[in-house]
């Protein structure tokens, strides 16, 4: 889900950027869902930790339309960025997650749980040039290991993680102007792809659905997304931003034997959606600044509609 995607970085120059005036350099924060580029200065880290609690709303069927959500899984999570430059254009990049879930009138996970750990290289192919309108480019590339829970879980809301090793690419734009009233614009577009690279053995209660009793295989299906956002500066330190996101994902293969010795061969639903996300920017300084917004889907098939409060802490060093 969208919520769990911001993986952004960029107060000042150093955090990426790269769009100033003679006499004015803009400060951010970085917009909830759109992942920044390589930072610019060899020997940077920047470190920002999301806080989120995710509220389901309701489902969408095959055909768009929303439906009552009886079993609603809820939970709260903490995803932390952090990244570090090894040269000015190449940086390094891991998003570890943590997260807590429930179910109204059901069990809750059996504690905090770390899912997924994706670890990415990014590499700015191309420098900005704001008088001459040439925006930042950059591609990374990485792998998301299988740390979090997937088999054999004690419980239903224990199920974090995928269990496979899944490549990761994707390519960003950025690009700021220099609005009358020294009022900064910086766009962002982005477009993510994933792939499982190995199966997952997954025995009983797993995050495939799965029940006690099952031995089998489990492939988890790909998934992109694109978007843009846009983020107005209203002084040096107030922002506000907005994202608007495209996801789709294809189904997971499920193959194997119930408790019974019944052979099961699955295909899951295809699923999409549309995800917004306005949210406010605060920078006291050219290193240091907080995001607060909520990222929300209105459209889509096959999905769960989840409404995201979120915050965000981002700091440069």
């Amino acid at each position: 889900m969208a919520s769990a995607r911001a993986e952004n970085t960029g107060n000042g120059r150093m955090g990426g950027s790269q769009g100033s005036h003679e006499n004015f350099d803009q400060w951010y924060t970085g917009s909830l869902i759109s992942p920044s580029g390589a930072l610019t200065e060899k020997g940077t880290f920047a470190w920002e930790p999301y806080f989120y609690y995710s509220q389901p709303v309701g489902y969408l069927d095959h055909a768009g339309r929303s439906q009552p959500l009886g079993d609603r899984a809820h939970d709260v999570s903490s995803l932390t960025l952090y990244k570090y430059s090894i040269t000015d254009s190449i940086s390094l990049q891991m998003t570890p997650t943590i997260s807590y879930g429930w179910r109204r009138g059901h069990a809750t996970t059996s504690g905090l749980k770390m899912g997924d750990l994706p670890v990415d290289v990014m590499w700015r192919y191309l420098d900005a040039d704001p008088e001459r309108f040439i925006p930042a480019l950059s591609l990374f590339a990485g792998v998301a290991f299988p740390t979090g829970d997937y088999s054999r879980l004690g419980r239903d809301e224990d199920g974090v993680g995928t269990g496979t090793y899944t490549f990761r690419v994707a390519m960003t734009e950025q690009s700021t102007y220099i609005l009358p009233g020294h009022h900064a614009l910086r766009l962002r577009m982005w477009g993510t792809f994933r792939r499982a690279l190995t199966q997952a053995r997954i025995a009983d209660t797993s995050s495939y659905g799965t029940s006690a009793g099952f031995r089998g295989l489990a492939h988890p299906g790909m998934y992109g997304e694109s978007g843009f956002s846009l983020e107005y500066g209203i002084s040096q330190k107030w922002v506000i931003a907005m994202d608007l996101a495209r996801d789709w994902a294809d189904g997971a293969v499920v193959r194997g034997y119930t408790a019974q010795g019944k052979y099961q061969h699955t295909v899951g639903e295809a699923s999409g959606d549309w995800v917004i996300a306005p949210a406010v920017e605060y920078n006291w300084s050219p290193r240091f600044g907080v995001i607060v917004g909520v990222t929300a889907m209105f459209a889509g098939h096959d999905t769960g509609r989840v409404i995201s409060p979120q915050v965000a802490f981002n700091s440069v060093f």
